[in-house]
């Protein structure tokens, strides 16, 4: 029996750690623009997501896809491209080569809940985006609704992680969030959020059925002030300057992750004091070497 297959659409930082999990079990595809510098393991294809003359070249007959595309920039343009147009085109493809996959993943954001003064969020409530990132992040999650396919919107909440690194970088120069009015962040390092992906295909592999929605992130939602309080005291750098949107994000909630736990995934870095360590550490050394 030829093993079953898997396409990871937009196979970039999060897909590749993903894919590397995937190799051993399945057959991975890693599609993207220019499909150069994916794992060895993983078969490069070449895809367009917004050009329906891109999709119909696919001959592939996934069993899995992983949406997981990234914005070519931060503009409604590029969102509507790679998210809203891009599963639209997805979507068609499918219908058109009469195809239907065991499940679709779709690599969603917390971006989809507007919430601004600390309130808890999670799967069942009402998402009211406040910026175009998350309405279109929710309308790429109906048409999925509205396929009728097999399918789960993975919310993830800020992604920290080797490369996205800007926290530390403010840390460093001795930048800080301030104290009141209190923002709240929530995280998730990317290696869980590869983690949380294959732990899904994993589930249905063994028959269950995952549901149409999970909020991804770790144990840590926590004042912003705290988590760059503390990057600058295992820094040893004393905060001089205070910076009212460290994050960019005008957003403050409290993501529950109660659902995603109670599939039993188990988080490799539960709050951000273990994501960030080793990262501290080595920025540490660098500044005590002078490089």
């Amino acid at each position: 029996m030829s093993a079953q297959e898997i396409l990871i659409v937009g196979c970039g930082d999060i897909g590749s750690r993903t894919a590397r999990l995937l190799t051993e079990n399945y057959q991975v595809y890693g599609a993207r623009r220019n499909p150069q510098n994916l794992p060895e393991e993983v078969q490069p294809v070449t895809l367009d997501v917004a050009d329906p003359d891109s999709w119909q070249a696919l001959t592939l007959k996934p069993d899995y896809i992983i949406y997981s595309v990234a914005a070519g920039g931060f503009s409604e343009a590029f969102y509507q491209s790679a998210y809203l147009e891009g599963v639209q085109q997805m979507l068609h493809w499918l219908k058109k080569s009469k195809h239907t996959p065991r499940h679709i993943l779709f690599v969603s954001s917390s971006s989809v809940y507007g919430q601004t003064e600390g309130e808890m969020v999670d799967e069942t409530i009402q998402p009211n985006p406040s910026g175009f990132a998350g309405s279109i992040m929710l309308k790429a999650e109906e048409a999925l609704r509205s396929s009728g396919l097999n399918h789960s919107c993975v919310r993830f909440s800020g992604i920290y992680g080797p490369g996205r690194d800007m926290l530390i970088r403010q840390a460093c120069q001795g930048r800080i969030a301030p104290e009141v009015p209190v923002k709240y962040t929530n995280r998730i390092h990317s290696d869980d959020c590869a983690g949380v992906l294959a732990h899904l295909v994993a589930m249905v592999e063994s028959g269950k059925t995952p549901e149409p929605i999970y909020l991804a992130t770790d144990q840590g939602s926590v004042p912003l002030f705290e988590v760059m309080s503390w990057m600058a005291e295992v820094l040893q750098v004393t905060p001089t300057e205070v910076v009212e949107s460290p994050t960019r994000r005008r957003t403050s909630k409290i993501c529950d992750n109660r659902l995603l736990l109670s599939t039993g995934y188990q988080f490799t870095y539960p709050t951000y004091r273990e994501g960030y360590w080793d990262a501290l550490q080595a920025v540490k050394a660098k500044i005590k070497s002078g490089s």
